[in-house]
């Protein structure tokens, strides 16, 4: 798969660090752009992030990129965490901006755009850019984690996030834990109580 990973300024990075941990980078052609604000955010909330030396990395103001072309085949494009701001910005059309303008690439496109906001609780104007997104394709996957699974950390709960998001890709993940599954994966715990 051909795969464009963004990342915004909202809190959350360790859903990004966590995404690109999962996708096997040596496999697929995953291409990253960060915003300024998301690289001044990762610094304040993960000591270490990584990023795999197969990931192409893309400065936000390079529109010399393959991504931003309709005539680029790309599978999918994530926004990890994703901003109000940008979420809007994507709601109203502007592409002044890598990030801005490969979404709106892939909404023309008809191709697979996935943005995983963190913020809450939203407003009315929040509401309305995300009815917009939904109506011209987009995918939103609020950052929303699940509990079935009975998750015993920080990285096992924003996990349950994250495999969402690569059900939605389209990536299979053996580490997911699906309901009704008899126990869970080695990284959480499933104690009775």
């Amino acid at each position: 798969m051909k795969l464009v990973i963004a990342a915004t300024g909202a809190s959350g990075t360790i859903y990004l660090q966590r995404l690109l941990a999962q996708i096997d980078c040596a496999a697929h052609e995953v291409h990253l752009v960060m915003s300024a604000h998301a690289r001044q955010v990762a610094k304040q909330e993960l000591d270490n992030f990584k990023i795999a030396p197969e990931v192409f990395h893309h400065s936000e103001n390079d529109m010399n990129v393959p991504f931003v072309s309709g005539s680029a085949r790309f599978d999918a494009m994530v926004i990890v965490p994703c901003s109000m701001a940008t979420l809007g910005r994507i709601a109203a059309g502007s592409s002044d901006s890598v990030l801005l303008r490969a979404a709106d690439v892939f909404l023309k496109e008809r191709r697979k755009l996935i943005l995983v906001p963190r913020e809450t609780p939203w407003n009315l104007i929040h509401a309305r850019n995300v009815v917009t997104l939904l109506e011209a394709g987009a995918i939103v996957l609020p950052a929303i984690p699940s509990f079935y699974s009975r998750p015993d950390s920080v990285t096992a709960v924003v996990d349950t996030v994250v495999w969402r998001i690569l059900d939605q890709i389209g990536l299979p993940n053996p580490q997911a834990y699906r309901w009704g599954r008899e126990r869970a994966p080695a990284n959480t715990s499933r104690k009775k109580s």
